[in-house]
């Protein structure tokens, strides 16, 4: 019976399948604004603590995940306008924000956390250190790219394809490199 259901749902139009996605995620305590386009992406828990403004697109393999206990507060947040490309993932313990009308790339991973490294007790039982990141409005942010905790990228700014941003970029600079470094374009 499932996949028959399944077969018939991939049939349907796209459009369709993203509205039944959208009202499917509203149902789990996701907040969705309007006119947004959903592929098949992930939200494996606490859909609740995720935050999607109007016109925000997110393409297919993308994955949203928040870590932790239930809080009143959203761990992730993406502006109005932004879009997600294929099989980026969002791991949030404490809060990642998107800006309005930014756009990331396919296979970029952005965390606000990551784990203790005493040498004293195994890795896996220390605590998360969780530093909130936000990405600025109108940002542009390149294929395979990685934001680390703690990190600020301005307004406007750009990330090359495959840096690793584990500094603030401000306003309007470009950054690329491992780690990303300020450049020019001559």
């Amino acid at each position: 019976m499932h996949d028959r259901a399944t077969n018939k749902l991939r049939e349907l139009p796209s459009a369709i399948r993203s509205q039944l996605r959208i009202a499917w995620l509203r149902l789990c305590g996701t907040q969705i604004g309007a006119h947004c386009w959903i592929q098949s992406i992930e939200l494996p828990r606490n859909p609740g603590a995720v935050v999607i403004e109007d016109f925000v697109a997110l393409d297919r393999h993308v994955s949203l995940l928040t870590a932790g206990a239930r809080q009143a507060e959203p761990r992730i947040i993406l502006r109005r306008g932004v879009y997600l490309n294929r099989f980026t993932l969002i791991d949030a313990a404490g809060r990642v924000e998107i800006g309005e009308n930014s756009l990331v790339g396919p296979f970029c991973y952005i965390t606000d956390h990551d784990h203790g490294s005493s040498p004293r007790q195994p890795v896996k039982t220390q605590p998360l250190i969780v530093k909130p990141v936000t990405i600025g409005a109108d940002v542009w942010i390149g294929a395979g790219v990685t934001v680390l905790k703690g990190v600020t990228i301005g307004d406007g700014a750009i990330v090359g394809a495959g840096a690793v941003v584990t500094h603030d970029v401000p306003p309007g600079v470009k950054v690329a490199g491992v780690p990303a470094r300020e450049f020019s374009c001559r």
